[in-house]
């Protein structure tokens, strides 16, 4: 089945039991709750689920936990690793899994020349038919795809049908569209761009926060995506403090902490694998402030 790339595809976390092993029964309890709370999609084992600390065989274990939950859902996981070898690996598996879409990343660490980059992209993709998300995040990977090799990569790669825009520059977006006209769909993955990206015509919005708040972020991607823009800035500022911490180094604690406060620790929890360690303190402290004030002005929606 395709997909069709259009509304709020929440990036979602990886809970964890007490000696930090995968939670599938929460996962899939949450994952169910996203999409009958108006999610499209699921986007699994990324930046945000704590890919690059997860082995091959829990990565393939996750995707097997979301699309026996969500037989109608499309799981789109992410797929980066350190060599391209393991990469083309865990999209091969992501098919014979059942996910339905691939959102494909540059290698961990090596972040080198187009010639590499267009390599190691073209492998991943070409391994398997499901359709490919592009994710530039040069802020985070250290490999920026421009507007022009992205149009090299879908006028060569059929199954290329979207891009996860997170340079956090929002003229890219327009950048994207002037090259690759309607053959690409554009998608926002930088939670505090997400107003802007789509009033350049953004269709999906691949977000971290809305695992903890998917209802205000459906109503606000609905807004921004019919042009209500004046409509949308109450929810879009009331919501800023929270998806800017989708954008600094500590964002996995952050939104964690999120996700457990606002379903009162039934849909979360705030483990997280080393080298990260839980939030405390006064950063403990701070964050849960900016959330629970958060919690008590929700806008009704």
């Amino acid at each position: 089945m395709s997909i069709q790339w259009k509304g709020v595809m929440p990036a979602t976390l990886t809970q964890f039991n007490a000696d930090l092993s995968i939670d599938h029964g929460l996962m899939a309890e949450h994952g169910k709750w996203l999409i009958e709370h108006g999610c499209t999609a699921i986007v699994a084992h990324g930046s945000l689920g704590e890919g690059a600390t997860l082995s091959f065989d829990e990565k393939i274990a996750l995707q097997k936990t979301y699309v026996a939950a969500l037989p109608d859902t499309p799981i789109i996981p992410g797929v980066a690793a350190l060599s391209t070898r393991e990469a083309v690996d865990i999209a091969k598996a992501a098919k014979d899994n059942g996910c339905r879409g691939l959102m494909v990343l540059p290698p961990y660490l090596y972040a080198s020349d187009w010639r590499e980059m267009k390599a190691h992209m073209s492998a991943v993709i070409s391994a398997t038919d499901l359709p490919c998300i592009i994710y530039n995040n040069p802020v985070a990977y250290k490999t920026d795809f421009t507007p022009a090799q992205i149009k090299e990569l879908a006028d060569e790669l059929p199954n290329v049908e979207s891009v996860k825009e997170s340079s956090t520059d929002v003229r890219r977006v327009a950048g994207i569209r002037e090259l690759c006209g309607d053959r690409l769909v554009l998608g926002v993955g930088v939670d505090d761009c997400a107003l802007e990206g789509a009033a350049m015509g953004a269709k999906f919005w691949i977000t971290g926060v809305g695992g903890a708040f998917p209802q205000h972020n459906v109503k606000l991607w609905e807004l921004a995506t019919t042009g209500r823009i004046e409509e949308a800035m109450p929810l879009y500022h009331w919501m800023l403090p929270m998806l800017r911490m989708d954008t600094v180094v500590k964002f996995v604690q952050l939104i964690k902490l999120q996700q457990n406060l606002a379903s009162s620790g039934k849909l979360g929890n705030n483990r997280v694998r080393p080298p990260r360690l839980e939030l405390v303190g006064a950063e403990l402290d701070a964050a849960t402030a900016i959330i629970e004030l958060a919690l008590k002005t929700a806008p009704a929606l």
